[in-house]
Parts: structure tokens; C-alpha cells; sequence
């Protein structure tokens, strides 16, 4: 499989902490990725890295054959990463609709009625059409949930980040939005997913990677990850 994402010794220090340890990836191109660790294992710190948000002290990382390092954020979304973050931080006083128009306009460039259709095409994906005039501040976790991976859609996104998506919903909200996860990637987007709940990285991934103490600890088919003693050992301790 072409590698759209690779990661290269990537390290990340925080004072005299050190949050990643020369991590090593790569990521297919239409691949579904699992990253699972436990709490402080340098699951946000990678992906901070590779989205921008951080940037790391050594390593390379290189999307689609071009390097990243030294890259700003907005310049990485706009080659076609982009990322929906664990807490849904909307623009409270504007529509659901007006929320998916400034991601349109800032990485897009598209504006009034073109960016309006997009926008309304992408909430109909989502089936958050219903909801375009209502204010964000009244929507539900979920539709909340379903918001913040549209606007990480508004991005046209070759490789998505999905920062546990599913935090907090009920049995049937879980499998709305990972099916919305999986028919975006069969649009051909690369998803990366940081969960959780097991039962869903497992059920979604075509390979889960398994992050302790901001080491790789073991990588594979989600049935031989969690057989793995590693893992094991990782969430429930000797």
C-alpha cells in the first residue's frame, strides 16, 4: 500500500520529559488506523505533531512525499490534513451552517452561495442538513460530535484525524458516527482514529498501533493486538 503518511524517528520533548521516543509510522493511503495507548502515552502529542498543532524536535515527517517539519498548521490543512478535536470547539453564536463557511473560506476559499451549497452538501453527509440554521450552542453531543467532523470535511481532507470522535455517546450514537467514519473513507480519505473504546477501534481498523511511555509497543490486525501481552500489560498493569 503507498504510504500518504510517514513518520521518521519523530521525537517530542517537553522540558526534561520526553512525551515521544524517536516514533517510527507509516500510514497507507485509504488506510483505517487504529491508535490506542493508554492516558499519557503520547497519543495527542503524535498527532498534534503530524496536524501542526506541535511541532516536533527531531524526526522527520513527511505527508505524500513532502516534509512537514518546520510547517505551520493551516499550511498542512490546506495540502490536506486535517483533524476533529476530542472536545467540539464550535463558534457558539453562529449556525451549524456558518460554522462549516469559515473552514470553507479559510482553507478553500470558497465563499457566498458556492461555499453555502458545499456547506449544505457536506451537512447532508453528515445528516446534520436539519440542523443547518440552528445555533451550535443548541445542538447534542452528538449532532456536536457529527459537527466537528464536518468541519474537518469542510477541509477536503486526504487524511483525517479523528481525536476520539465517539468520547461520551450512548450504544447507538457510537455506531451513527463510526458509520459516518467508515463512509468517509470509502470515499478514499485515510483516517487515522484515537479511541477509546476498544470495540469500536477494533471493529473500524484495518491495523490498530499501540502507543506506551511515547514508544510504538506494538503494531498489527486489531485480532493480534489484543491477544498481545504488551497491550495487555499497557491497559490493566502486571
Amino acid at each position: 500500500m503507498e504510504a500518504i503518511l510517514e513518520v521518521s524517528k519523530v521525537a517530542k520533548h517537553f522540558g526534561g520529559f520526553t512525551a515521544l521516543h524517536e516514533v517510527n509510522l507509516q500510514v497507507g493511503r485509504g488506510e483505517r488506523l487504529g491508535l490506542i495507548g493508554p492516558n499519557g502515552s503520547g497519543k495527542t502529542t503524535l498527532i498534534s505533531c503530524i496536524s501542526g498543532a506541535l511541532q516536533n524536535d527531531g524526526g522527520s515527517i513527511k505527508f505524500e512525499g513532502r516534509e512537514m517539519t518546520g510547517m505551520k498548521a493551516f499550511e498542512r490543512t490546506r495540502l490536506g490534513i486535517a483533524r476533529s478535536f476530542q472536545i467540539p470547539r464550535p463558534f457558539k453564536s453562529m449556525t451549524v451552517l456558518e460554522n462549516l463557511m469559515v473552514p470553507l473560506a479559510y482553507v478553500g476559499g470558497i465563499n457566498g452561495h458556492k461555499a453555502e451549497t458545499e456547506a449544505m452538501h457536506i451537512l447532508e453527509r453528515m445528516g446534520l442538513a436539519g440542523k443547518a440554521s440552528t445555533l451550535s450552542a443548541q445542538l447534542s453531543q452528538v449532532e456536536l460530535r457529527k459537527m466537528e467532523l464536518a468541519r474537518a470535511m469542510a477541509a477536503k481532507p486526504k487524511l483525517l484525524i479523528s481525536d476520539e470522535a465517539l468520547a461520551g455517546l450512548a450504544g447507538a450514537e457510537v455506531d451513527e458516527v463510526l458509520q459516518i467514519l467508515f463512509d468517509l473513507n470509502a470515499l478514499g480519505i485515510t483516517i487515522i482514529m484515537i479511541e477509546h473504546i476498544m470495540q469500536a477501534v477494533m471493529k473500524f481498523s484495518h491495523r490498530v498501533v499501540c502507543l506506551d511511555t511515547g514508544r510504538i509497543i506494538c503494531e498489527g490486525t486489531p485480532e493480534t493486538i489484543i491477544q498481545n501481552p504488551d497491550v495487555q500489560r499497557a491497559y490493566l498493569g502486571d
